[in-house]
């Protein structure tokens, strides 16, 4: 793939349009499941909801959808490892704390890193490495919550969470691998079609003996809230198109709960825990560092 200077300058934006629409989301994901709308169906709504922002995708390169082997292979794969992510961290939340999982599978960026460095060669200046670094300290502190003498069953969890952590991170990289040969759109396209494919598996992971909310504020509210999830995340395969994975990832990662959580102060009142607010002061400071480094090297070029 080869890209321009102004290609190059792209990332960010899209990088900021995904921190956007899932800071948003984030805020409000919440709301249909407390109203007797179960996760399970939300990822179902989820899946449904990838389909016209991959209508649009596909409308901007005139329905020309890459079906070559390595696009098929490489695109599904992204898809699998985000969508089975989710799926496996629905089981993971019942069997460990949320204060312990999300923390520990908020670290995926080192994950994509690493297979960055390693397989693509990617590389920064130390200023952007400070940068890389403050995001990934402030991911984990992002993702606190207080103990709630939450139980757990064993270790069991702990093996799930670390499927969640390797999922999510090898997805990072996929996407940003398979960006040099595939176009954006087709990668976008084969994670809607694997998405839809694991439905099944959301729906018999439902309790449908407990009452479900398939009214306004429950179905139509999931789906309202879940399109920005999936607008987000045809952004983000943009920003993995013209950026590194090194920067996009943590960047991302980092920032998207920041706005969640000013959100969720504006709206509920919610006053955020000191490791909460920590790490939004270190993720705006690494955001900042990425973000004029990688313009800085774009200018240089």
């Amino acid at each position: 793939m080869i890209t321009t200077i102004d290609d190059r300058k792209k990332w960010l934006g899209y990088a900021l349009l995904t921190t956007i629409f899932w800071g948003i989301w984030g805020a409000l994901i919440e709301i249909p499941e407390k109203n007797g709308f179960p996760a399970t169906l939300g990822y179902t709504v989820w899946a449904f909801t990838m389909i016209p922002p991959c209508l649009f995708a596909l409308y901007k390169i005139d329905w020309k959808i890459d079906f070559d082997s390595s696009s098929v292979i490489f695109g599904s794969l992204a898809g699998l490892l985000g969508a089975g992510g989710q799926l496996i961290l629905f089981e993971t939340l019942k069997l460990g704390p949320a204060y312990l999982v999300f923390p520990f599978i908020s670290l995926s960026p080192v994950v994509t890193i690493l297979l960055a460095i390693v397989f693509l060669g990617e590389k920064t200046s130390f200023k952007g490495w400070i940068g890389i670094s403050l995001a990934l300290i402030s991911i984990p502190l992002l993702s606190y919550q207080e103990p709630n003498n939450g139980v757990t069953s064993g270790y069991l969890w702990i093996i799930f969470a670390l499927m969640v952590f390797f999922a999510w991170g090898i997805q990072a990289y996929i996407l940003r691998f398979a960006n040099e040969d595939t176009k954006a759109e087709s990668i976008f396209f084969y994670m809607t079609i694997t998405g839809l494919i694991l439905i099944p598996v959301a729906i018999g992971m439902t309790d449908f003996q407990q009452e479900i909310n398939w009214g306004m504020s429950g179905l139509y509210s999931a789906a309202g809230i879940q399109i920005l999830n999936a607008i987000g995340a045809l952004s983000l395969v943009y920003a993995f198109r013209y950026g590194k994975a090194i920067v996009v990832s943590p960047m991302t990662n980092a920032l998207a709960p920041v706005l969640t959580i000013i959100l969720s102060l504006l709206l509920y009142s919610v006053i955020p825990h000191l490791f909460i607010v920590i790490g939004m002061i270190l993720a705006v400071i690494a955001s900042s560092l990425l973000g004029i480094e990688e313009e800085t090297e774009d200018i240089a070029k």
